[in-house]
């Protein structure tokens, strides 16, 4: 069993969207993964991006300048 920890939980409205956002992070080494959204939390398309806390100010940035269309971010531990 994984030990639980705080993450950075970003939820998405489409699953294009999230596709978008992996696709992204990976190629430009972004931390983190695409998750199923944790039970704690209720999102459009069921899938969301699963970072350390400490990328927050780096993910909030891209967001904002590639444009990715979010439902909402959470700080929870999973």
């Amino acid at each position: 069993m994984r030990k639980k920890q705080l993450r950075l939980i970003v939820t998405f409205h489409t699953t294009t969207s999230a596709m978008a956002m992996e696709k992204y992070c990976l190629s430009h080494d972004v931390p983190g993964r695409l998750i199923p959204v944790p039970r704690e939390i209720s999102a459009g398309c069921g899938m969301a991006w699963s970072a350390p806390p400490d990328a927050r100010e780096e993910i909030e940035k891209l967001l904002s300048r590639e444009g990715f269309e979010v439902q909402q971010l959470y700080e929870i531990v999973v």
